[in-house]
């Protein structure tokens, strides 16, 4: 029986990954609610972990390892007017980039179970 692929394999491992990345955060950082929680950033190293991030969400041979989502968000105030802004935007990210539906919304559900530790840190 042949290995299911992964959804990091289905979109094109890791360049594909950094696309949907950059185009993600060009939206995120274009946005004046999310401006705030960007202001005093390493973008570099906001981008690297983000890349990180999506690469084992979606499969990929890669562990994250920065801080626990709930460590990572504390003291920042997000709301969940924001978080549900970013969830867009990344779906957004995703689509035009080539991710299919199924592939989108299987991100968005692991996405969207960090909600708890990410909002009202």
């Amino acid at each position: 029986m042949a290995k299911t692929q992964t959804i990091y394999a289905r979109i094109g491992g890791n360049e594909a990954v950094e696309s949907v990345v950059a185009d993600f955060y060009d939206r995120v950082f274009s946005d004046s609610l999310l401006q705030p929680y960007f202001e005093d950033i390493d973008r570099d190293a906001l981008y690297a972990h983000q890349v990180q991030f999506i690469s084992a969400v979606a499969g990929g041979p890669v562990s994250y390892d920065g801080a626990d989502m709930q460590a990572a968000h504390e003291g920042m105030g997000i709301t969940g007017e924001a978080f549900g802004r970013v969830a867009t935007y990344l779906a957004e990210a995703l689509r035009e980039n080539g991710v299919t539906e199924d592939d989108v919304d299987a991100i968005l559900d692991e996405v969207g179970a960090l909600k708890p530790d990410v909002v009202a840190q």
